[in-house]
């Protein structure tokens, strides 16, 4: 099987040299480039196209969300997994809503940090449990909001056993815009899980057997 391929974004190079000399370690990763901020890891990824970039957030010249945004944008297929020393709200939601496909933090195991580039190489959304309390938290209000009719879209289509690319196809939208309304449905419901929110949409009455 081929190593998954990996371009390392981040500002400080002692970093950098860490996390290469750690994938150097196991031969199922191939790290093929490194890049100190955003618009370098443009150009490369462009050139490159890895399978994972992994991707700092604050760095001079481009941050890490402005380039993930331009990432998608592009149509780089790489998946993006952020890996950074911050999980306060402002770094957050907003690398998730640009489309990266999981958010770790630097202080990660190595063996978690492994795993969650796996998964990440797999489309499979990765979070650190801080960082998905963290989200929970600021998309989830004291009042319970009704369900949007986008949510309600895709709620239907999860409960029909869609995938979250199967709905994304589906709805003409990203997979990371179908996360961002699976966590937005979350909290609304107050459920931690697809099958949590499916069972309390039938029980609430919100998707009916058939229909919807």
């Amino acid at each position: 099987m081929s190593p998954i391929t990996l371009l390392i974004v981040d500002d400080h190079p002692v970093v950098r040299d860490g996390l290469r000399g750690m994938f150097a370690g196991d031969e199922s990763f191939d790290v093929v480039g490194e890049a100190g901020d955003g618009a370098e890891a443009l150009v490369l990824a462009e050139r490159l196209t890895p399978d994972v970039v992994l991707m700092d957030l604050r760095m001079p010249t481009m941050d890490g969300v402005s380039a993930i945004g331009l990432l998608s944008a592009r149509g780089i297929s790489s998946r993006v997994l952020v890996l950074t020393t911050y999980d306060t709200d402002s770094d957050v939601l907003p690398a998730i809503e640009a489309g990266a496909t999981g958010y770790l933090l630097k202080d990660a195991p190595r063996e978690e940090l492994f795993r969650a580039v796996r998964a990440a190489a797999r489309g499979e959304a990765v979070l650190s449990p801080s960082v998905a309390t963290r989200l929970m938290g600021q998309v989830r209000s004291p009042a319970r909001e009704p369900l949007s009719q986008r949510e309600l879209e895709v709620l239907t289509l999860i409960s029909r056993g869609s995938t979250n690319r199967d709905a994304a196809s589906k709805l003409f939208i990203s997979e990371a815009t179908v996360k961002t309304h699976l966590l937005h449905i979350y909290a609304k419901l107050g459920v931690n899980d697809r099958a949590a929110a499916v069972a309390a949409a039938f029980e609430q009455g919100l998707l009916t057997p058939g229909g919807r």
